[in-house]
């Protein structure tokens, strides 16, 4: 073959090439394009939520995890309750909060305009609520708490609402359970509170519940899983008016949630716990980490804190036959949205 060949033959390939690289490159260029254009803008990028003194939420955890950029957290301060939290969310003082399900279903029931919007805690083998008593006391069942007090960490949630439930399946009335008297106090008291005989029952779980083990002299005599096994407890919620008027941001900002829940359900927790501390040392609240040692899991039954119908019928059923809600008066499914959930159904066909 003649060098003229040759040349025109590389020439020829050359070009050729040439014009594949540029039909790929122009094909990268509009598949970026459209997805800029599929992306759309987020309505506000900062939320304000309150925390847990030296404990780590799960939009925190989020957005350590890089899952809510550009998202931004704006942290207005600590609560010590459940309830409190999400009744700040409906005042509009914040944009996000949680609570046992039961909170959330009273505060619905009472025309709140909120949603649950992914669990973010329960109980499990390792994370749970005990009710312990001394070692040497003579309260060994339900009928035995009758004239005698419970320390819970508040009123109107999780732990009443377990104490109750407890006495019911004792076989004990209304009128019986009634003489059960639980008295709020803040959960790191608890202990002290039993040990000086100032309540004969106190509620513990997590660091307070292991320390007061190692302290010795307390007996448990039930737990939370005892009645309802391994189960989500509670969840996240947000405004109506906040998803209706901000629809990117509450999906960007419960997938980045979700996605964390799910991190740390699947990763050993001694990584957890290591980036917890790192959370808390970053954020400079001065405050007492020495409890994130004491970690072991979520508690949360669902991939991502997905919500289930289930999840909230044991409570509304409770509060039926309480007398707190009518029969019917609310349905499980009209409470919450899994639509916003990074693992709800049919994602993966929503991206594709």
């Amino acid at each position: 073959m003649s060098m003229t060949h040759r040349s025109a033959g590389f020439w020829s390939g050359s070009v050729a090439a040439t014009k594949v690289r540029y039909v790929l490159w122009a094909f990268a260029l509009t598949l970026g394009l459209v997805g800029q254009a599929l992306a759309e803008p987020l309505e506000k990028t900062e939320i304000r939520y309150q925390g847990w003194a030296g404990q780590v939420t799960f939009p925190e955890l989020a957005e350590d995890l890089g899952y809510l950029a550009p998202l931004k957290l704006k942290w207005v301060g600590n609560t010590i309750s459940g309830p409190q939290d999400i009744q700040t969310v409906v005042t509009g003082d914040i944009d996000i909060g949680g609570a046992f399900y039961g909170a959330i279903i009273k505060l619905i029931a009472a025309r709140a305009p909120i949603k649950a919007v992914v669990g973010y805690y329960g109980s499990d083998a390792d994370t749970y609520y005990g009710y312990y008593v001394k070692e040497d006391s003579p309260i060994n069942g339900a009928r035995d708490l009758i004239g005698k007090k419970v320390a819970v960490n508040t009123l109107g949630a999780h732990l009443e609402f377990v104490l109750r439930e407890y006495l019911a399946r004792s076989g004990l009335s209304a009128s019986e359970a009634k003489q059960v008297t639980l008295v709020a106090i803040p959960p790191v008291t608890g202990e002290q509170a039993l040990r000086q005989g100032q309540v004969e029952v106190t509620a513990l779980n997590g660091v307070l519940r292991d320390k007061a083990l190692e302290r010795g002299g307390l007996r448990k005599l039930f737990a939370d899983t005892d009645l309802f096994g391994n189960f989500t407890g509670g969840a996240y919620v947000l405004r109506d008016k906040f998803i209706k008027e901000n629809p990117n941001t509450a999906r960007k900002l419960v997938e980045g949630i979700s996605r964390a829940i799910e991190w740390a359900r699947e990763t050993p927790p001694e990584e957890v716990r290591a980036r917890f501390d790192k959370i808390v040392a970053e954020r400079k609240r001065n405050e007492d980490a020495s409890s994130i040692k004491y970690w072991k899991s979520t508690g949360v039954a669902s991939k991502g804190g997905l919500i289930t119908d289930q999840q909230l019928q044991v409570w509304i059923d409770w509060l039926v036959k309480d007398g707190l809600l009518k029969p019917d008066q609310i349905k499980a499914s009209d409470t919450y949205t899994n639509q916003f959930n990074y693992y709800r159904s049919g994602k993966a066909a929503e991206v594709r």
